[in-house]
């Protein structure tokens, strides 16, 4: 059996996110979620949802009439995979020129920039150079 291809979209992603922060999740309630913030037909979500589970990016099991649909994979796991994908395409495989794009982009509130430093004193004091 072939392995399926992990490379969600933008719309899948956008499910996960509801999944992973809310848990195991009806296609009412992720379509709910998404209305939030735009206007999305609940049968758009459901064939989303159904394809997210053949291509085994979500789990579900039936519950009365309706299924609960739970993520496959990690967060930190899916946000690896992606990183490294953009990592190589878009930065030629370099980590600092990936950082000091994000850092220049003016999303970054100084809260995060110190944790950053925090973050990278801790790897200076790591021997081993990982964390």
């Amino acid at each position: 059996m072939q392995e399926k291809v992990f490379k969600p979209t933008d719309a899948e992603l956008e499910i996960l996110s509801i999944v992973w922060e809310n848990g195991p999740s009806t296609v009412k309630f992720v379509n709910e979620k998404l209305n939030e913030s735009r206007l999305v037909g609940y049968t758009t979500t459901l064939k989303t949802m159904q394809i997210m589970y053949e291509k085994e990016l979500l789990g579900r099991n039936r519950s009365g009439r309706s299924h609960t649909y739970k993520a496959l994979r990690k967060e930190s796991e899916t946000q690896g995979m992606i990183l490294d994908k953009i990592l190589d395409t878009v930065f030629s495989g370099s980590a600092s020129k990936l950082v000091m794009q994000a850092l220049t982009s003016g999303k970054t509130s100084p809260k995060e920039i110190e944790e950053i430093k925090n973050f990278i004193e801790k790897m200076k004091g790591d021997d081993d150079g990982n964390i």
